[in-house]
């Protein structure tokens, strides 16, 4: 028996033209439904289970004007946004150090020597970029993303933060798969001291055969000396894992395990269930789809209830189905205490919202100065926490964050969901939601 929940709009994966949409209920699923006239019906799985529940995950109200016919096909952002941005990718190349099966960019591969054909490159100048950062600031979007391609095959990556820190990015955050920053410890140093606040670091697993299924080898002793080594350089680390059914979704687990054995240089985990676009192989089925609840218990079950889903509440600064957050801090026996608020807004639409959201973001990731002592040290020097300024020295120096973020390619597309992104992407003088910037149609890769 199967029941309209929810009216909304997406697009065809096959031509991309907007299309009307239903959230549709079949037993405990919930799927996107939409039909294409030429290219016929499409049902996408969008959760899976009632714990959490679809209907109760956030405190959110649906608009009521769904009908925003420029959306997406004019965004940069439409006057029917319902959100400012918060954080701000900038792109700096389209080359990348791998070749992986699934990718976000369809970025292409280089020879590891550095001498393939840079006929198809495309790499902003450091100076195009500090204009592209500048006007960013101004507009008051202090908080970056560099991304890719990959962006350490650029040798002059320290001079572009550099640029953004010059030009008033206040935090600027690596996308990075870590390689570089692992083999070349002086260039990691060199980003540290031109500025750089985070890294973001793609970390599929704690076992090679899944690295050797999702990026085409293996990498995971590469992965472990990039954290070793960000964390020399007072650099934290949060461990981006794409999560994909039957390769890595029975390792979650251990990924906030070693994550949070590797605190406080590792400040948490990013998960993100595989979305498709940019490079993948078929057009997927329901079952290579995984979803945020199915992460949540499998977090909680992984962990043996170390980790609980009434630890998590939806994200705070998007639609309440894009993603969730727990908030925690690292104790000396390696548990985590909780500290996400038992009730929180699941949008911040105000104009100053956004601000503070991220700024919580960039304080929970960033490591401080007095935070470079070994983990072990800090925590016997701090064990008794039964006083406030002992407790949150902890909570600075061994913050930890568990999120996700539920990417939408053009199967999953829900217009009312991406109204309300708040991570974009900066592109000819626009911002762009990042899932509509991204967004591949399939006929493109046949």
């Amino acid at each position: 028996m199967s029941e309209i929940v929810r009216h909304t709009a997406s697009v065809c994966p096959v031509c991309l033209e907007r299309l009307p949409a239903d959230i549709v209920k079949t037993g405990h699923e919930y799927f996107l439904e939409k039909t294409c006239l030429e290219h016929g019906r499409f049902s996408a799985v969008v959760w899976r289970g009632e714990n959490p529940a679809f209907e109760k995950w956030g405190d959110y109200q649906p608009p009521r004007d769904i009908d925003v016919p420029d959306c997406p096909n004019d965004c940069g952002l439409c006057a029917g946004h319902r959100q400012k941005t918060c954080c701000a990718l900038v792109e700096v190349t389209n080359r990348c150090n791998l070749s992986c099966p699934v990718c976000f960019a369809s970025s292409g591969g280089i020879a590891s020597e550095g001498n393939a054909s840079r006929e198809n490159t495309i790499e902003p100048s450091v100076g195009e970029l500090f204009h592209i950062f500048k006007e960013l600031a101004d507009n008051g979007n202090t908080f970056v993303q560099l991304s890719g391609g990959e962006p350490t095959v650029r040798d002059d990556l320290p001079e572009i933060i550099a640029a953004a820190k010059a030009a008033g990015c206040e935090s600027i955050q690596l996308n990075s798969n870590g390689l570089r920053l692992g083999e070349d410890p002086g260039y990691t140093r060199a980003l540290s001291d031109a500025g750089l606040s985070f890294v973001f670091m793609q970390f599929d697993g704690t076992e090679d055969a899944i690295y050797e299924k999702l990026r085409g080898q293996q990498l995971l002793d590469q992965k472990k000396a990039a954290i070793r080594v960000c964390g020399e350089n007072r650099l934290g680390v949060t461990l981006v894992p794409t999560v994909v059914p039957g390769v890595n979704d029975h390792n979650l687990g251990d990924i906030v395990t070693y994550a949070i054995s590797r605190s406080p240089a590792v400040r948490g985990v990013h998960f993100q269930p595989i979305s498709y676009f940019g490079r993948y192989p078929k057009a997927p089925d329901n079952k290579d789809r995984i979803t945020l609840p199915e992460i949540l218990r499998a977090v909680e079950a992984q962990t043996g209830g170390k980790v609980k889903i009434t630890d998590f509440a939806p994200s705070c600064c998007d639609h309440p189905r894009c993603g969730f957050h727990g908030d925690f801090v690292v104790l000396p026996n390696r548990t985590l205490l909780r500290l996400t608020p038992k009730s929180r807004r699941s949008s911040c639409c105000d104009d100053t919202s956004h601000l503070k959201n991220r700024n919580f973001v960039a304080r929970r990731w960033k490591r401080s100065e007095e935070d470079n002592a070994p983990a072990d040290a800090v925590g016997k020097a701090e064990a008794d926490f039964s006083d406030m300024d002992t407790f949150l020295r902890r909570v600075k120096s061994h913050g930890f964050t568990l999120t996700a973020m539920a990417f939408q390619d053009a199967y999953t597309l829900d217009i009312e969901r991406l109204r309300m992104c708040s991570l974009h992407v900066a592109r000819d003088g626009r911002v762009i939601p990042f899932c509509a910037n991204y967004i591949t149609p399939y006929d493109e890769l046949a």
